[in-house]
């Protein structure tokens, strides 16, 4: 089982990244939303600048967000800056694409999008939006093709698995493991969320919903994004929630919707965070050490292979330092 990290990017991130490497950390994945982070990409180039050994790459990228070229050339960049040390994760979108109005990818455009990417990076020409493309870099100019870095598939469903299965080196799926990812690739990472807590410390104190919160609310938003007002409604704050976040116009919704998404709970979310922190703490590694730990433990009987600890509030390094002791990370 490896143990990584995820980071909502910011202007901090690479700080954050040379305290997961000196801790052990395997890898650090860095989200992709420019309507609420900076540029995936200036920011990874910053922590290969300041890190030797730790794995480095974006998770994960949604297609629509840029040309196949655009990422391949970033792709060649960071291997050259850092080689050996990069990966790739590629979806169909969740607040890379909510955060702007449009809904997720068709798995079938992510498929085309993903077989154009790797026929660049392998140095061979590929069509993309009826064009002949192909890189064209000097050397000097990144990494030369053929670039052979692992590129794996953000799927929580059967849809995702597939592509997964046909075109992928492995499944990035979030806080709840695919028991069909098994059968689509040996790598299976899956993305989680939570707090370790201080001794004698309760799931209701104030460090625990600074720390815990902003996954917590996330449940607000994928269920009404995905399911809408009933599902949203069944959870506990969510009728309240709803009728806050419906006052906002539809045009603008998603904008009150996804502010401060996996940072912090937004204006919207805060009334509630309490109220949900007990229902979200029971997929989340959140507890004491041992309980942490003992969560570990059940992802990799449940098949995962890597678990990437996303740390959230205003402590990150403590978040980082306290998960890793938990993890039995030597540093």
């Amino acid at each position: 089982m490896d143990i990584s990290c995820a980071f909502a990017t910011s202007s901090d991130t690479p700080g954050h990244v040379e305290l997961a490497e000196s801790l052990g950390y395997q890898r650090a994945w860095l989200y992709d939303s420019p309507a609420l982070y900076p540029d995936v990409w200036m920011v990874l180039s910053r922590c290969a600048e300041r890190t030797s050994r730790i794995g480095l790459g974006p998770g994960v990228l949604v297609p629509s967000l840029r040309h196949p070229m655009v990422n391949a050339a970033a792709i060649a960049e960071l291997v050259g800056q850092a080689p050996g040390r990069v990966a790739v994760a590629i979806g169909s979108g969740f607040t890379g694409r909510f955060a702007l109005g449009q809904r997720p990818m068709a798995w079938r455009r992510v498929a085309e999008y993903v077989r154009c990417l790797r026929a660049l990076l392998a140095g061979d020409t590929a069509q993309w939006e009826g064009a002949v493309i192909r890189m064209l870099h000097l050397p000097g100019f990144g990494a030369k093709p053929p670039i052979d870095v692992p590129i794996l598939i953000g799927a929580d469903g059967p849809k995702g698995l597939a592509v997964a299965g046909e075109l992928g080196d492995g499944v990035f799926s979030a806080v709840v493991p695919q028991p069909d990812a098994v059968k689509a690739a040996d790598w299976r990472a899956l993305l989680a969320f939570g707090t370790v807590l201080d001794e004698g410390e309760e799931l209701t104190s104030a460090r625990v919903a600074d720390a815990a919160g902003p996954a917590a609310v996330v449940l607000y938003h994928a269920m009404y994004e995905r399911g809408g007002a009933d599902a949203v409604d069944a959870l506990p704050g969510g009728r309240a929630w709803r009728e806050a976040i419906e006052t906002c116009p539809d045009n603008e919704r998603h904008l009150a919707i996804h502010a401060g998404h996996l940072v912090k709970a937004n204006p919207r979310d805060e009334p509630h965070v309490a109220e949900l922190i007990p229902l979200a703490s029971s997929t989340a590694l959140t507890g004491t050490p041992e309980q942490v730990g003992e969560k570990i433990g059940r992802l990799a009987a449940a098949g995962v292979t890597e678990v990437v600890y996303q740390p959230a509030g205003s402590d990150i390094a403590r978040e980082l330092r306290t998960f890793a002791s938990a993890a039995g990370l030597s540093g």
